[in-house]
């Protein structure tokens, strides 16, 4: 069965609910009791894309609070806590349960609570002698926030800077790579599987792919471990790959601009928890969720804008078509006279058009929804452009940059700061070699839009340090070359008819190559230099030498170090599905990032290495 990381986490979520008790087949526990839940800000993100309103009260969750919010006694109801292990937490739980504030307390820890505050919570409550009224506490391995079947953030803020921070002393750097490392063994215990572990050599993905792989061994040691329901399966193709990538790999996609639905939505209306807000039609702001129980958002977030509007239009015309049929089946028979026959034949349309009702009410309100959202998205193209920011960036990265006049024309056009400083970036990564006079060309006209150049100074200093972006693999023209040439043994101009195929029609990035590769297991140069660890072999064998342990693979775990996005979800997904068999696969990041704020991530490494104009505005 593939995996469901939705399902396996909501699974995980609806048995801590009903107090870790067993559920039916209706997904509710066997003995209905009711109870109040108690949650921290963090675990509210956990719950919010996976668990509404309507199910809390289904699982017999009559009231929810968060932690650190006064609250009054309720008697003679048992409180499910779900939070974070921490000092804060814990002191709260002890205050809660001496002030007996509920009968009985469900600890429910997201994640593996360490001994020390195991130890204090244990003595906090033993002094305030209410140690009874404790009845269980569990380590959940839960967190991570789940935002579709196959899409997943540990929400670690501004991971990119603290791993990329010159600053930054080797305590910071293990405390982030074991946080890191922390959210993905709770995705792993929630899937209960031990994948076979794949990166490119050297950065932050090989000190993640190292200790992770260490904890799942430790895990495995003990007799009743997490993954041991899984079964022992030796063979590769039952265990799934997981692909991990440090987010320098390929750093363009986190910065350009994409004109398909999704990615579109997330970066100009700020899509977060897979809720969003704009203009409503008599002014005031309307809220919406895009989720599996949205199927326009789920059949087209992977289409180009303009085929999402004439998408809108088509539905909208059908279910005009349709409700007139219901009208007319519902209207009699233009004046005839009724006989028994057509009176029975009345009766039945109209119970057929009072059944459909429900259903043609609901594409409405999935109709109105999504105009209120193109026409806000609309508004923004328009106002700022982004449809030509869109298709020059990607010709740029496809041409190895563009003309000096065009270029100059996008800086000083229309679109915010952000926009024109996010379109610089992106004709600097692009262009292999870049005369000075060019440079400061570029700096003068985003000093004259008043736009803090930190964030380009920055990748130019690391690109002058000549840090390498990617592997070969990267999505800079002059590695796209080195690996078509080695791909193909073919010269540039022999190629540049595939490397636009390449960038354009597929959207085919350097991440989903490398992951392709990967899970096809066949001999390429691309990824023979990839690190293999197995956690489930003995230390002592040399991985890299089980053959088996290369591939093929049917399932893919990919995650990003620094800050992943939609156009890469994106990406993978159209992998998967246009793979025969399909394939599938799942990916993660430390968090998910807009364009705008993965600049003002770059910004504040500018700044931290005393580049960029002073007092200039940031970018919005």
């Amino acid at each position: 069965m593939a995996l469901n990381l939705r399902q396996k986490h909501t699974e995980c979520i609806t048995r801590m609910l009903n107090l870790n008790q067993p559920v039916n087949a209706g997904g509710t526990a066997n003995e209905e009791v009711y109870k109040i839940l108690i949650y921290d800000r963090f675990c509210q993100d956990i719950l919010s894309p996976l668990i509404h309103v309507k199910d809390l009260r289904k699982h017999g969750v009559t009231l929810y609070f968060l932690i650190d919010k006064d609250r009054k006694p309720v008697h003679d109801v048992p409180a499910v806590y779900f939070v974070r292990p921490t000092h804060l937490n814990v002191q709260r739980i002890v205050s809660d349960a001496s002030n007996s504030l509920y009968d009985s307390f469900h600890l429910n820890f997201s994640s593996s609570i360490p001994r020390p505050l195991l130890e204090d919570l244990a003595s906090g409550m033993i002094n305030s002698e209410s140690i009874e009224r404790i009845v269980k506490v569990h380590d959940q391995y839960l967190e991570f926030i789940t935002l579709d079947d196959n899409l997943f953030s540990l929400a670690n803020k501004n991971c990119y800077v603290q791993l990329n921070d010159p600053s930054a002393g080797d305590n910071e750097i293990d405390e982030i790579i074991e946080n890191i490392v922390s959210g993905l063994f709770c995705v792993l215990a929630t899937l209960a599987v031990v994948p076979v572990i794949r990166c490119p050599r050297g950065g932050p993905a090989e000190m993640v792919a190292s200790l992770l792989d260490q904890r799942l061994r430790d895990h495995l040691l003990a007799k009743n471990n997490l993954f041991s329901e899984g079964g022992n399966l030796t063979s590769s193709f039952q265990r799934p790959v997981l692909c991990l990538f440090d987010r320098n790999f390929e750093l363009a996609v986190a910065i350009q601009h994409d004109f398909r639905y999704r990615p579109l939505v997330h970066d100009v209306l700020g899509l977060r928890l897979n809720r969003l807000s704009v203009p409503g039609d008599k002014g005031g702001m309307k809220s919406y969720e895009l989720d599996r129980s949205d199927p326009f958002w789920m059949a087209n977030g992977s289409l180009e804008f303009p085929e999402v509007a004439v998408e809108i239009e088509s539905q909208l015309n059908k279910y005009k078509k349709d409700v007139e049929e219901v009208n007319q089946r519902t209207g009699g028979s233009g004046g005839a006279e009724f006989d028994g026959t057509d009176l029975v034949g009345n009766t039945k349309h109209l119970m057929n058009a009072v059944n459909s009702l429900p259903e043609l009410t609901e594409r409405k309100q999935v109709i109105d929804k999504h105009t209120n959202i193109a026409t806000s998205l609309l508004s923004e193209i328009k106002e700022r452009s982004l449809d030509s920011y869109a298709k020059t960036e990607r010709d740029m990265l496809v041409r190895g940059g563009i003309d000096r006049n065009e270029l100059l024309g996008v800086l000083k056009g229309k679109g915010s700061k952000a926009d024109k400083l996010r379109f610089a970036i992106i004709y600097l990564i692009s262009t292999e070699s870049m005369p000075q006079s060019e440079v400061e060309m570029i700096e003068a006209a985003l000093r004259e839009s008043e736009v803090d150049t930190s964030a380009f100074q920055y990748v130019k200093k690391i690109k002058s340090l000549n840090v390498s972006f990617a592997s070969a693999n990267s999505a800079s023209t002059s590695n796209i070359v080195d690996w078509a040439e080695k791909l193909y043994g073919q010269s540039i101009s022999a190629v540049t008819a595939g490397v636009k195929n390449l960038l354009s029609s597929d959207h085919q990035l350097a991440l989903t190559r490398a992951v392709e590769s990967l899970m096809e297991g066949k001999p390429n140069p691309e990824i023979e230099s990839y690190l293999l660890l197995d956690p489930r072999a003995p230390k002592s064998s040399s991985a890299s030498s089980s053959s088996h342990l290369k591939g093929p693979f049917k399932e893919a775990i990919v995650f990003m170090i620094g800050g992943g996005n939609y156009v890469e979800y994106g990406s993978l997904q159209e992998l998967a599905n246009r793979q025969q068999p399909v394939k599938h696969v799942i990916y993660g990041a430390t968090e998910i990032l807009t364009g705008g704020e993965f600049i003002e991530q770059l910004a504040v490494l500018g700044q931290k290495m005393g580049l960029g104009s002073s007092g200039a505005a940031p970018p919005h």
